[in-house]
């Protein structure tokens, strides 16, 4: 099932992902200490919602916060927190070393949800792209490194005192030695098209070579047709029998002069075009024309997330990026049939994401979210577009159970928590949660007080929208206190989302017992299939050609 999730990334990785779940990663982490850069939208009167200003503000600043993340990071140990040893003492306490320690431990997630099939791209600014190899070689270590890709992100332009930036670099690498490779190509130039595919008047093609260097002493070492590859210092870059077919076929080339070497025709109508390399120029940057652009500050044009997509997964394969944005990702794997997760911070970056999977796929793209806002707005929003949703939201701002994983009748109870507060052994004591996002009603404490007496509850408390009225809260000061060994608490209690989100909590004893949700079981991989021969190149090993 694909989902979305609104909230830290970190906690979502580390509450919901399982591990080794994921195939393919592909995340793009802001770069920059503009507040504004997460900032879609803004309010009625103009202003900007405070959750949003907020996404990634702290993230850039050495602060009391940047210091806990880096020693949470370097007491772990390992090389992870070697690296992070040294960036500080070259860096010192500075805003790119916050940066670094925000980045540490969710890419030591990530690799903990990675397929050891899998794979990641992490695209960066070079201004810091330096920096994150080496946190990457820390984490999934250097020889999993595969390449430092390039792509031209925008055209030439003037620049005060140096060239002009115009690429972002894309890092990737491999969550071990068994990491699948689908590979790709982009299109031949069409200067190149006809210079070389010049041969054969209804049909065009190249000639290219049959051979690859070094000797092989199995079947691709033979003398094969009167040639002995193996004299040359070479060997065939097909079995005996292949080549047979590939004659049959009429896709080798006999030269006529006398000691020339037969050589494998590609025709132009079958030719998959250039191997991709390592430097990307012919994905360009989404402008101010184009129809996909959706407004968003760091939008990715799809095509740049397809040709990923499709060089390192299969269909099947789920797709995770933790800082979705717009949804470029997700909706290029919804596209290329895969399975997708998204995470994001802003719930409203969440609800563009839905617009877009509506726009473009309709009712095909089916997926869940789940979803934590951090504003009165976004919860608004949240409990309007999925009340069942807003209420395992706001009982976990509280950190209690849901009553029940299904949606049904819940006897008037939504949540609980179960505390001891006279000892070990003592009495297992609990709070009841009753949800409300609508209009209150004086009868909503009633029937809570009428459920915290048939429970034999010691508190009962309404989380709601709107601000209780003068009788609500007089009648939840009728039902009297709960007393325990640190003084009075109130039984009935009332606590609207605002004042959750300001800090507000339940007046309760100390919490004795855990409610957090367990870290999800590891996953079993599923068996890579593997796919056959392809004429075009052989699936084992790189073939050297002539210079084209």
């Amino acid at each position: 099932m694909n989902r979305l999730y609104y909230g830290d990334n970190l906690d979502v990785l580390r509450r919901h992902i399982e591990d080794e779940s994921v195939d393919l990663v592909y995340l793009d982490p802001p770069f920059n200490s503009n507040a504004s850069y997460n900032v879609l939208f803004a309010e009625r009167d103009g202003t900007q919602a405070a959750s949003q200003i907020k996404v990634f503000e702290d993230t850039w600043r050495w602060d009391e916060g940047a210091a806990r993340a880096f020693e949470e990071v370097v007491e772990t140990g390992g090389r992870v927190s070697q690296a992070m040893q040294a960036f500080r003492t070259f860096l010192g306490e500075t805003d790119m070393l916050a940066y670094l320690a925000m980045m540490a431990p969710r890419l030591i997630e990530i690799r903990r949800v990675l397929k050891r099939t899998g794979s990641i791209y992490l695209h960066c600014d070079p201004a810091a792209s330096h920096y994150l190899k080496l946190l990457m070689d820390a984490v999934f270590s250097p020889e999993q490194f595969r390449n430092e890709i390039v792509w031209k992100r925008t055209s030439a332009h003037s620049s005060a005192k140096r060239y002009g930036p115009v690429h972002d670099v894309i890092l990737f690498y491999g969550r071990s030695d068994e990491m699948q490779w689908v590979g790709g190509y982009e299109a031949y130039d069409e200067a190149y098209v006809k210079q070389r595919f010049a041969r054969g008047d209804e049909r065009p093609w190249k000639d290219a070579d049959l051979t690859g260097s070094g000797v092989r002493h199995g079947e691709t070492g033979e003398v094969w047709r009167g040639f002995d590859v193996t004299a040359k210092g070479r060997h065939w870059a097909y079995q005996p029998s292949e080549l047979n077919k590939l004659d049959e076929a009429e896709m080798i080339y006999w030269p006529e002069k006398k000691g020339g070497w037969p050589r494998l025709k590609k025709y132009f109508d079958t030719a998959k075009g250039v191997p991709l390399q390592d430097v990307w120029t012919d994905i360009f940057p989404i402008n101010s024309q184009a129809q996909e652009r959706l407004g968003y500050p760091t939008q990715k044009p799809e095509a740049l997330l397809e040709r990923i997509i499709g060089a390192s997964s299969n269909e099947g394969d789920v797709v995770l990026d933790p800082f979705c944005g717009c949804g470029t990702t997700i909706a290029a794997a919804q596209k290329l049939n895969r399975c997708w997760i998204g995470i994001d911070i802003t719930y409203l970056a969440i609800g563009l994401i839905r617009h877009r999977l509506t726009d473009a796929f309709g009712s095909a793209g089916a997926y869940e979210v789940i979803g934590e806002p951090v504003s009165l707005p976004d919860a608004v929003k949240l409990a309007h577009d999925d009340p069942y949703q807003f209420q395992w939201w706001a009982l976990g701002l509280v950190h209690a159970r849901p009553v029940e994983q299904k949606k049904g009748a819940d006897k008037g109870i939504d949540g609980r928590i179960y505390f001891h507060d006279e000892g070990a052994g003592s009495k297992t004591k609990q709070i009841i949660f009753s949800v409300k996002a609508g209009h209150l009603t004086p009868g909503h404490l009633r029937d809570l007080r009428g459920v915290l007496d048939r429970e034999h509850a010691e508190i009962g408390v309404l989380l709601c929208m709107e601000e209780p009225t003068g009788p609500m809260r007089k009648e939840a000061a009728s039902a009297g206190f709960y007393k325990s060994p640190w003084g009075k608490h109130p039984k009935l209690q009332i606590l609207t989302i605002e004042d959750l989100l300001t800090g507000k909590t339940i007046d309760r004893p100390p919490a004795q017992t855990s409610v957090t949700f367990k870290r999800a079981p590891k996953a079993e991989a599923p068996a890579i299939k593997g796919r056959p021969l392809d004429f075009e190149g052989s699936s084992e090993e790189q073939i050297d050609e002539e210079p084209d």
